[in-house]
């Protein structure tokens, strides 16, 4: 069992991308997985990382990473969209759980981040809810746009550092702690194709000193 409250930052961010690079090199080893984790953990949780990522199918995080029941505490809508109930979740999870870690997981070809640049091109958006996601991502879209880049890759990379900075603008408790060191936020960008995980923004960590082996 992962004994999450001993865990740091780092040491929960190194876990994820050892689980990342074993299922992309087709090795996983499906960890706390079997009916012995699940009686062990049926009293109560703590998972090492909190991870708030799109709700697209295809991301599946205890998969994508190698993990099992109980490693992660999971928050997930369409194109990663921040709302009161995202915010109180993952508090709920740094908070109360003391996950020493929070990811925002965006991928590539992502609906939500598409259909805002489509909006933006020919003026034409979704209706009903959707509507309201395309809205939210919209403004990572006109960023990257400003910055000079038109390119769907750039709005997406920039919807991912914009959630990431929205978490520590919108939650005090998370913020506080990832200032005291007690916790780190970072923003992750999934190919669907290979199932890498490309480190995008960092708030709280070092992610530039190479991952343990």
């Amino acid at each position: 069992m992962t004994d999450a409250p001993t865990l740091s930052a780092r040491e929960a961010f190194d876990l994820l991308l050892d689980g990342n690079q074993r299922f992309v090199s087709g090795a996983p080893q499906h960890p706390n997985q079997d009916a012995a984790r699940r009686t062990e953990i049926a009293p109560s949780q703590k998972p090492f990382a909190v991870l708030f990522g799109c709700s697209d199918s295809r991301l599946a995080a205890e998969i994508i990473f190698d993990r099992g029941l109980g490693d992660l505490f999971v928050v997930r809508t369409a194109g990663h969209v921040v709302g009161p109930e995202v915010l109180g979740s993952i508090e709920f999870g740094v908070s109360v759980l003391d996950a020493p870690l929070v990811i925002v997981l965006g991928h590539d070809s992502c609906g939500a981040v598409s259909a805002a640049c489509s909006a933006l091109e020919n003026g034409q958006t979704p209706g009903g809810y959707v509507r309201d996601i395309v809205e939210r991502v919209t403004p990572s879209v006109f960023a990257a746009r400003a910055a000079g880049d038109s390119s769907v890759e750039a709005a997406l990379d920039e919807h991912i550092k914009r959630t990431v900075d929205l978490l520590l603008e919108r939650s005090r408790d998370l913020a506080e702690r990832v200032e005291a060191g007690k916790a780190a936020v970072v923003g992750l960008c999934y190919r669907l194709v290979d199932g890498s995980a490309r480190i995008v923004a960092s708030r709280g960590i070092d992610v530039t000193e190479p991952v343990r082996s």
